[in-house]
């Protein structure tokens, strides 16, 4: 078995203003990496165009129609204080859904163990109507809801180590008790929302904020007390990830100070997890990480345990 790995160049047409933590060379800088010989046996596929139906199994059409309606016909247009488009947006946004659509399709297939989805924009803070935190659409989420209207499955888990909580994918599958939800974030920081209190409509969602300046120790005490257990209990059949790599020390939006390491070992835990209870089977896409040299380092780390994995 393989780890696929999705990308797709419109990942280089989404432009952001000049000094926008969420640049075109984050990308750029992960191609690089995953270059690197060690990761010549990837298989390498597009991430294709979504479909319209993709989308809307999580957002509104009145959402799907303002997005392309907002796209401007050049230089970029904000659509909050954080969050802008440009000629090139929307397409871009697509082929992230599509990335992570198609990696379920490759993994639950049989085709590949495990699959990452190198596309930009991110996607966990779009909520149902609302474009927000650099995002457009909740490709997570919606790979989920993929996962279980498309493919029937029973259970799915969506892990979100990004440093800030994801609102988004929160909001997207609050009601979906055929869902679990687990993040870890930082708190206090932006966007102020990820409290323990809030558990989901059908108690499927939890919440482990992490204080600022605390460090991968803190993070691993709480997955093993928290995270593992919880997914050892509710036994997915498929493992999604939201992988952001913001939490690393050398990251200028947040302070968690987690090594590279650190994520390292976050993922051959929940790939082990996986292992247990869902054959293996894994979706990674990526989220956030703004430090170009920390993300693009943190990122191979990630795939190398993903290939490990499936070896």
């Amino acid at each position: 078995m393989s780890t696929a790995l999705f990308t797709h160049k419109s990942s280089l047409g989404h432009k952001t203003p000049d000094g926008h933590p969420e640049q075109i060379a984050r990308i750029e800088h992960i191609t690089a990496a995953l270059n690197a010989p060690d990761f010549a046996t990837l298989d390498r596929r597009d991430a294709p165009d979504c479909t319209d139906d993709d989308i809307l199994l999580c957002h509104p059409q009145s959402h799907l129609d303002a997005i392309a309606a907002a796209e401007p016909a050049s230089g970029t247009v904000a659509l909050d204080g954080d969050t802008h488009m440009s000629p090139g947006s929307t397409k871009a946004a697509r082929h992230a859904v599509g990335g992570c659509v198609a990696a379920v399709d490759a993994v639950l297939s049989g085709e590949v163990q495990n699959a990452f989805v190198a596309c930009r924009p991110p996607g966990h803070h779009a909520e149902q109507a609302t474009p927000m935190g650099f995002c457009l659409f909740g490709s997570a989420a919606i790979a989920a809801k993929h996962a279980l209207e498309r493919h029937g499955l029973s259970r799915v888990a969506v892990v979100d180590f990004d440093v800030h909580h994801g609102n988004g994918t929160q909001a997207l599958l609050w009601d979906e008790p055929r869902s679990l939800f687990i993040t870890s974030h930082q708190n206090p920081l932006w966007p102020g929302t990820g409290m323990p209190e809030d558990t989901g409509a059908a108690n499927n969602v939890q919440n482990w904020p992490l204080p600022p300046h605390s460090d991968g120790r803190m993070m691993r005490a709480t997955y093993e007390a928290e995270v593992f257990p919880a997914l050892e209990r509710f036994k997915p059949e498929l493992l999604i990830l939201s992988a952001g790599f913001d939490a690393h020390a050398d990251d200028p939006l947040a302070q968690l100070n987690w090594s590279t390491e650190d994520f390292t070992w976050l993922t051959r835990k929940l790939c082990a997890i996986a292992v247990t209870v869902c054959d293996g089977r894994v979706v990674s896409t990526l989220e956030g990480g703004y430090d170009l040299n920390a993300l693009a380092e943190s990122t191979a780390a990630h795939v190398r345990v993903l290939m490990e994995t499936a070896a």
